[in-house]
C-alpha cells in the first residue's frame, strides 16, 4: 500500500483525507492518505521521516508551503514563480515540488461558472500566497486585466506585473463596478469570524462573478451580499476540489471524478453550495 500525506499546522479540520481516500477506493488504488500535524520547528524532521517511509506524495498546507521548498529536490516552474509548494511527487526517490492552487482555482471558475476569461477584467482581493498563485495563473488566459487590492499596498506591489494596477481597499471599493470578476483570496469572513467582509460591494454590477475561496461557511456574508445585488457567486469548494484533483493526477496519472469529490466535501460540511 502506498502512503500519501498532508502536512500542516493545524490539520485536524482538513477534508483532504476523506476526499483522497474516497478517490483511491473508487478507483481501486491500493493507497492511503493521512494528515500529519507538523509544528513549524519540526518540518525538516517530518520531511525526512516521510522520505524514509517512502511516502509516494504529499500535500502541503499552511504554514509550510514556502518553508518546505528547502527540502524538495526539484521545483516546478510554477511553484518557483509562486514561491510556494502545495504538492510534492516522489519520482523514484526524487521529491518534486508543484503548486496546483492557482490552476485549481481557474479550472473551477471556468467549469463551474461557465465563464470565458479571455478579455475579462478581474480584481483580486488580497496579496498572500493564494492571491499570488491565482494571479499568475490568470495572466496565462489572455485576460484584459488582473488588478490587485490589499490592505497593505506594498505587499501587492511586490509581485504584480507592470500591466496590473494595485489599489488600497478603499480605492478598489470605488472601482468594483469596472470588473467582470471579483475574487476574495483572503480569510476574511471564514469561520468563526463570519460577520466580516473583505471589500464593500456597493458598486458591483449585476451579473458580475463574485468568487470567495473560503468554503467554511459555504456562503459567506460577502457572497450573500453579492447575490442580493444580482451578482453570480461561487464559494471555495471548487478550488479546494480541483487543486486536490490536480495533485491526485500528478501522483497517480489519473484525474479523479471532481463531481464526486465536490459532493463528498459539501456533505461533510453539512450544507449546499451556492
Amino acid at each position: 500500500m502506498k502512503l500519501f500525506a498532508l502536512i500542516g499546522c493545524p490539520v485536524h479540520h482538513s477534508l483532504s483525507p476523506i476526499m483522497h481516500n474516497d478517490a483511491f477506493q473508487a478507483l481501486g488504488i491500493d493507497a492511503h492518505y493521512h494528515a500529519f500535524h507538523v509544528e513549524p520547528h519540526m518540518l525538516k524532521e517530518a520531511v525526512q521521516g516521510l522520505k524514509a517511509l517512502q511516502c509516494a506524495g504529499l500535500n502541503v498546507t499552511i504554514p509550510h508551503k514556502t518553508a518546505v521548498m528547502e527540502y524538495v529536490d526539484e521545483l516546478d516552474e510554477t511553484a518557483k514563480q509562486m514561491g510556494a509548494v502545495n504538492t510534492i511527487v516522489n519520482e523514484n526517490g526524487k521529491w518534486i515540488g508543484y503548486n496546483t492552487d492557482g490552476e485549481g482555482f481557474v479550472r473551477a471558475l471556468c467549469e463551474q461558472m461557465d465563464v470565458e476569461l479571455s478579455g475579462a477584467r478581474i480584481l483580486l482581493v488580497g496579496a498572500g500566497g493564494a492571491a499570488r498563485g491565482i494571479y499568475f495563473t490568470l495572466l496565462k488566459h489572455r485576460v484584459a486585466a488582473v488588478d490587485v487590492c490589499n490592505r497593505t499596498v506594498k505587499k501587492a506591489e511586490a509581485f504584480v506585473a507592470q500591466q496590473s494596477s494595485v489599489y488600497s481597499l478603499e480605492e478598489a471599493e470605488e472601482r468594483v463596478g469596472e470588473y467582470d470578476i471579483i475574487i476574495n483570496t483572503t480569510s476574511v469572513g471564514m469561520y468563526p469570524h463570519v460577520d466580516a467582509t473583505p471589500l464593500s460591494l456597493r458598486h458591483v454590477k449585476k451579473d458580475t462573478i463574485v468568487s470567495d475561496i473560503i468554503y467554511n461557511p459555504l456562503m459567506t456574508k460577502w457572497l450573500q451580499e453579492a447575490k442580493e445585488k444580482g451578482a453570480r457567486v461561487q464559494n471555495g469548494v471548487g478550488m479546494f476540489v480541483y487543486q486536490g484533483a490536480l495533485a491526485f493526477e500528478k501522483w497517480t496519472g489519473i484525474f479523479p471524478n471532481t463531481k464526486r469529490m465536490e459532493q463528498l466535501v459539501i456533505q461533510q460540511l453539512g450544507g449546499k453550495t451556492c
